[in-house]
């Protein structure tokens, strides 16, 4: 009998040990996965911005990827209800047009993400992208301030002391750019500086607002994820459209809808589409430090990608600056301590861009992962 109990007690040690291996792996697939998404959006933004010949309609692309997101949304849900088309256009139905005043909530965030996303063309369009990656890191800053202010959410003195240090490096940065604009943008023709500053500090606001503004609507609906994501992304849609024909009507009825894709725009949009919902996913496996890491790491690929693709120059001055900001994000991304109260650190995951995106994706990733495997209807209404 005991030697049966120590056979069943050996067995679960080992598969605890397997356990733990599956999941030190899904970590640092978690930490890979994080660090390409962040940085291979920017730095792909920038390489096709710069590249010479017909340049394509930014408005387009963020259309174009609210387009390709609400349908990789559908077919989530969709899978949720068994394949199930009738029932999932009734579940839709009843989610967005019935539910019209849950789904009016989403207008406000939507408008933010939509000139989000095209602000973050133009300050990419007019900045390194090493410049833009730190820069963008005030976001951390905004979100946190906002969760503050609208949420009455506690922050530890590590992470105000952090979003000093993150303010303090962002300036360095900028009065090193101030002070080396021509090495920092070598192919001024058609690039403005002073635009793409106030074009990426706006969006950081933005972003900031819109993420605290989301997480409250989060909070008070039983709405899943997917489902929200559908919400933006129509509105988005019609938005981006809205957009389009404003700034680039004449144009694009001129030159058409595609013009300038090439396989590496696609390869943008199709980033910017799926990088926030597989980010959703991967956050799963991956803690705080984990993502404030992977933020850190991605500053630093940026950085070393643009200086042998762009000629970006790299001085004590940017070094400095950068250090701070990723020694800030490694620090706001550290728990609190015992008995701290409810704080903020996890806002630091918003980092992706995108996202937006990762648009409107907790932290938890629980939700985000069930969200993938069918569920009964039973059990979708207790959740």
């Amino acid at each position: 009998m005991a030697g049966g109990s120590d056979s069943q007690g050996g067995e679960e040690k080992a598969a605890s040990r397997r356990q733990s291996d599956v999941n030190r792996k899904l970590k640092y697939i978690s930490l890979a996965v994080l660090v390409v998404q962040n940085a291979s959006l920017i730095l792909s933004i920038r390489y096709v911005r710069t590249l010479p010949g017909d340049r394509f309609f930014t408005t387009s692309a963020v259309v174009m990827a609210e387009v390709l997101k609400v349908s990789t949304c559908l077919l989530l849900i969709l899978l949720q209800r068994r394949c199930n088309v009738k029932e999932t256009v009734y579940f839709l139905v009843d989610s967005i047009v019935f539910q019209y005043k849950d789904t009016l909530k989403l207008a406000v965030p939507s408008l933010i993400y939509t000139l989000q996303n095209n602000l973050q063309y133009i300050a990419i369009s007019n900045l390194p992208a090493a410049t833009f990656q730190v820069t963008y890191q005030l976001k951390i800053l905004t979100t946190a301030l906002f969760s503050v202010l609208m949420l009455r959410k506690s922050l530890s003195r590590v992470q105000w002391v952090s979003l000093l240090l993150l303010f303090a490096g962002v300036a360095v940065v900028q009065v090193q750019q101030e002070g080396n604009k021509e090495a920092s943008v070598l192919d001024s023709s058609g690039q403005n500086y002073s635009v793409g500053l106030v074009a990426v500090v706006i969006s950081c606001l933005s972003s900031g607002f819109a993420g605290v503004y989301f997480e409250k609507i989060l909070k008070g609906s039983s709405a899943s994820v997917w489902v929200r994501n559908v919400q933006l992304g129509v509105f988005g849609t019609a938005l981006g459209a809205a957009g389009l024909w404003w700034n680039d009507g004449p144009e694009v009825s001129e030159r058409g809808f595609l013009f300038g894709y090439t396989p590496a725009v696609w390869a943008v949009i199709f980033n910017q589409a799926f990088g926030g919902l597989l980010v959703a996913v991967v956050v799963k496996y991956a803690d705080n430090i984990l993502k404030g890491f992977a933020t850190s790491f991605s500053i630093i690929v940026s950085t070393v990608t643009s200086v042998y693709l762009f000629a970006f120059r790299v001085d004590l001055l940017f070094t400095a600056g950068a250090g701070l900001v990723i020694g800030a994000v490694y620090m706001y991304s550290l728990p609190k301590p015992a008995g701290g109260g409810g704080g903020a650190s996890a806002l630091a995951s918003s980092s992706s861009s995108s996202s937006s995106p990762r648009r409107g994706s907790r932290t938890d990733g629980g939700e985000e992962m069930e969200a993938f495997l069918p569920k009964s209807p039973e059990k979708e209404k207790g959740s």
